[in-house]
């Protein structure tokens, strides 16, 4: 496999050929429900790509309805030909922009691109009341195995879930956590992320909800961060795990 990380959750996989973009965020700015004075995020430099310079797209990824994972402004740019996996979350919005063909998966429903790869979704963080997605994605090829979450993964259930399902070889996950009001923790922190690589040893762990952003609006000042890279760093030092973090920054292109 071949990742590269495009800034904040925004991802392309490719995966034996297949490219798979995972939560696209190339143009204009994040606003959480139209407010900017809530919440809004823009790119400090320029993303790799724009919808034009992107490579054939195989597959589109919608983990979550969050304007920061589910972005309009990019989706309503790329070629509605192409199919998306989204979460129940998400789907309505997906279709309400033209896209041809959009799955539905739910946790633990699977999806098969060109008999190649094996697409699962898994339960992610619940905001609010919804129950957002996470994605497995293995290769058949090669049984190569990425887990993609981009926000929690610490119910003890899931995670031993996916410890049977077979051997996870790249983790990509948050390390700093955030706080938010009201809604508590929602994106996990270095201590639950080290907690996950214990769980699961995968070969490779990387970070993401990463980047350079300029955010503004009420929400960022009243978000608290919550743990740091050296952190999970040294949690690693400290035990016999043999995983490796790796950590592109945007633009780059990794190999696992």
């Amino acid at each position: 496999m071949k990742l590269t990380f495009i800034g904040l959750n925004s991802w392309l996989l490719n995966v034996d050929g297949l490219q798979i973009l995972i939560d696209p965020w190339l143009v204009d700015a994040i606003v959480f429900y139209g407010s900017p004075w809530l919440f809004e995020a823009k790119h400090i430099t320029p993303p790799c790509y724009t919808p034009e310079t992107l490579p054939s797209i195989d597959l589109i990824l919608i983990t979550q309805s969050l304007d920061d994972h589910c972005h309009q402004p990019t989706l309503a740019q790329l070629s509605k030909q192409i199919p998306v996996v989204a979460a129940p979350s998400a789907v309505k919005i997906v279709e309400s922009l033209g896209y041809d063909r959009v799955i539905r998966l739910a946790p633990w429903e699977t999806y098969l691109l060109n008999q190649q790869v094996e697409i699962m979704a898994t339960p992610g963080a619940r905001i609010q009341t919804t129950l957002e997605n996470g994605f497995l994605v293995k290769s058949l090829e090669t049984n190569k195995t990425l887990y993609y979450e981009p926000h929690l993964a610490t119910d003890r259930q899931t995670i031993d879930r996916l410890s049977k399902q077979g051997k996870i070889d790249t983790i990509i996950a948050p390390i700093v956590g955030q706080i938010f009001p009201l809604l508590g923790k929602v994106i996990m922190n270095a201590q639950d992320a080290f907690q996950l690589a214990q769980a699961l040893q995968p070969q490779w762990y990387l970070p993401t909800a990463t980047g350079a952003i300029d955010v503004k609006g009420i929400l960022p000042q009243l978000t608290k961060s919550d743990g740091s890279i050296d952190q999970f760093n040294q949690l690693l030092a400290q035990s016999k795990l043999s995983t490796q973090l790796l950590m592109p920054q945007p633009g780059e292109t990794v190999s696992v």
